[in-house]
């Protein structure tokens, strides 16, 4: 599919805006042969023939018909301009709807600052072909058109004389658009990776100052930021090299018109009114043979800027729900039936190895294992975030593949390691996930978070706007509004990552506490890396390279004097000190 092709369905939906800025576009065109013709009939009639009375009307006619042609093309541009960002919004609409269907393979593989330069620059070029380009093109063309017709009716060979540059012009705008696209399109790569490059720099600005690390970031970036210039430079290389053939080729149309056609008027082949009416003319030829290189690499811009998007808008995300899916209420049991896993970008390297475990509803379980073990891989696929490899993941005794991926989701909620609250009111982001959620249930679940009375003692209290990447709150005060945030969706199954690793001992056994009842009727699943956290879990896996190595619950898998065991003693000789603020 051609970029054309494609950007038409988002134009179509604005046909009668494109319908009446063509018939203003085309109006505008038959009136622009007045002026010339008017012109023309004034030096033979007025000037030379002396019928005087003759020029106020003439005048009269050619003032009128310059203001009603003013009045169209603004009409016919502010349709253009509301065309292209009437498609510019469907656009961006559908780009976002696609990000948001699209998992985690794609955002594992697809660089955020390439995401972003599909949102801005490659839009933005789309915008500039419907609202600039795609005008000034069919003017171009109608003007062309009605000089040569015109034209030919005035004098023949003079006529051909200056058309004749017009294959000449041809190759040289083809030769151009041919070499113009992948420039373009290199263009936009280096584009995206320089975005790439400032957004990882604005999100991690702490640790580079950390590492006292500016002068690198600086260098980093002075490479990237030449590599964007020299693909520019690249760009004005190929301007240089076509648009002064073709603007010497356009001026060169006056030179022909006075010399041939000053001598046709010398030797009495046509009158001084016909060459001035041809003089007139002229810059309908000339404007769009100079316009045509422009135009040309305006056009390859947006056809470059359309590669990335419409690959974006054509990936199909690894998570579907099948046609025949059906709501299920959801009680929360969870199988895990010879679970096999690998990420699709590294098939060779198992993550998870035959894991078989049931949970049943109201049970809680809990997950110990060395960093990079699986524990976290192994609840994304209860979310379904992945599928398993090999095996199946059961909910409630149904593959995980066959429930809706909403509806599934819905009633899972995952407390994850990497915390993140938007930039909004702290109440705002706790009742994302249930945004019904009243004020009083919202101080509970708060309270049961240990996190109700910091949040009372802030200036605003629940209506108190976190800064941009939660600037000001620590991290126990971070992974207490993620819990709370979770509690408030009450969901069937609650995965907690991890989640009090922050925090003294003294708040997380409070937090335990108060979260044993509350989530009582809930399936719970807890990784941690505290034997604290899992203690009083109903059962406990420890996972080894993937493997289940060990299970139980706390006093047999103390009484096995495994890894648990050991890791217990270890917590336990240091008095159980783990605890890194106190939020």
């Amino acid at each position: 599919m051609n970029p054309y092709t494609w950007v038409w369905p988002y134009v179509r939906r604005n046909r009668f805006q494109l319908i009446g800025a063509t018939v203003l576009i085309v109006l505008n065109a038959l009136a622009i042969v007045v002026a010339p013709l008017l012109g023309g009939m004034i030096v033979d009639q007025v000037i030379e023939g002396g019928h005087t009375e003759r020029l106020v009307p003439m005048l009269a006619i050619m003032i009128g018909v310059t203001l009603a042609r003013t009045i169209m093309r603004y009409c016919y541009t502010i349709l253009f301009e509301r065309l292209g960002q009437n498609a510019l919004f469907d656009i961006r609409h559908d780009l976002f709807a696609k990000l948001q269907s699209l998992d985690f393979t794609f955002f594992n593989t697809t660089r955020t600052g390439d995401i972003m330069a599909r949102l801005t620059g490659d839009t933005e070029a789309i915008r500039h072909m419907l609202c600039w380009v795609s005008y000034n093109a069919m003017e171009c063309v109608l003007w062309f058109l009605a000089a040569v017709i015109v034209m030919s009716v005035i004098n023949v060979p003079l006529m051909i004389a200056l058309v004749v540059l017009t294959p000449l012009i041809g190759y040289l705008t083809f030769k151009m658009s041919g070499q113009a696209l992948p420039v373009f399109f290199n263009i936009r790569q280096s584009f995206a990776r320089l975005n790439t490059m400032v957004e990882e720099n604005i999100s991690g600005n702490r640790v580079v100052k950390a590492f006292a690390r500016e002068a690198y970031e600086v260098k980093k970036f002075e490479k990237l930021n030449r590599d964007y210039k020299a693909q520019n430079m690249a760009s004005a290389t190929i301007s240089r090299r076509y648009l002064p053939p073709l603007d010497f080729l356009a001026s060169l149309l006056t030179v022909i018109v006075l010399l041939l056609g000053g001598g046709f008027v010398i030797a009495g082949r046509m009158s001084l009114g016909d060459l001035v009416t041809f003089n007139g003319f002229l810059w309908m030829l000339n404007q769009p043979m100079r316009m045509s290189g422009w135009l040309i690499n305006d056009m390859q811009r947006f056809a470059a800027a359309t590669v990335k998007i419409r690959a974006m808008m054509a990936a199909k995300p690894a998570i579907t729900t099948p046609a025949v899916a059906t709501p299920h209420v959801m009680h929360g049991a969870v199988t895990f039936d010879h679970v096999g896993f690998a990420y699709p970008d590294a098939p060779a390297t198992p993550v998870l190895d035959d894991i078989n475990f049931t949970v049943e509803p109201g049970q809680t379980m809990g997950v110990l294992g060395e960093t990079g073990a699986g524990k976290s891989t192994l609840m994304d696929l209860i979310a379904r975030f992945y599928d398993p490899t090999t095996g199946r993941v059961l909910i409630d005794g149904i593959d995980a593949k066959d429930w809706p991926v909403h509806t599934l989701r819905d009633q899972i909620t995952v407390v994850m390691q990497d915390l993140f609250l938007f930039s909004d009111t702290i109440g705002d982001n706790i009742r994302y996930g249930n945004p019904q959620a009243d004020g009083s249930f919202v101080r509970q679940m708060a309270s049961i978070a240990a996190a109700d009375q910091f949040i009372a003692a802030m200036p605003d209290g629940y209506d108190t706007v976190v800064g941009e990447r939660c600037v000001g709150l620590s991290g126990g005060q971070k992974q207490r509004l993620s819990l709370t945030r979770a509690l408030v969706k009450d969901p069937r199954i609650l995965i907690l990552d991890d989640t009090t690793s922050a925090l003294d001992m003294e708040t997380e056994a409070e937090i335990q506490q108060h979260l044993a009842t509350a989530a009582a009727h809930k399936t719970v699943f807890i990784i941690a890396s505290r034997i604290s956290s899992l203690r009083h879990a109903d059962q406990i896996i420890v996972l080894r390279h993937g493997r289940i190595v060990e299970r139980g619950t706390h006093d047999t898998l103390l009484a096995q004097g495994g890894y648990y065991a050991e890791t217990y003693q270890r917590q336990l000789g240091a008095n159980e000190e783990g605890g890194e603020d106190n939020g």
